[in-house]
């Protein structure tokens, strides 16, 4: 994980910090620890301003982190990863 440089950075990596706590590293309902891995990339690289992701909005982007800190169904979320 990088520095982000600026909010919105910094927000998107607490946000796969939280992903990745609580779906990786606690096993918690929701996600696979792959899934929870990828979604946590995703953020990382939107902290970084990876123009790849610039399909992405950035509000939804912001809309699911919150969910994320608040513990508020994320998975209501667009960006949310599906399972099969």
């Amino acid at each position: 994980m990088t520095a982000a440089p600026d909010t919105y950075g910094a927000f998107m990596l607490q946000a796969a910090t939280v992903v990745r706590l609580r779906y990786v590293d606690c096993g918690h309902d929701g996600l696979s620890p792959a899934q929870a891995t990828e979604l946590a990339d995703v953020f990382e690289r939107l902290a970084n301003g990876d123009p790849a992701l610039d399909q992405i909005d950035p509000n939804e982007a912001i809309a699911l982190a919150h969910r994320l800190l608040d513990n508020d169904h994320p998975e209501h979320s667009r960006l949310w990863p599906r399972t099969p």
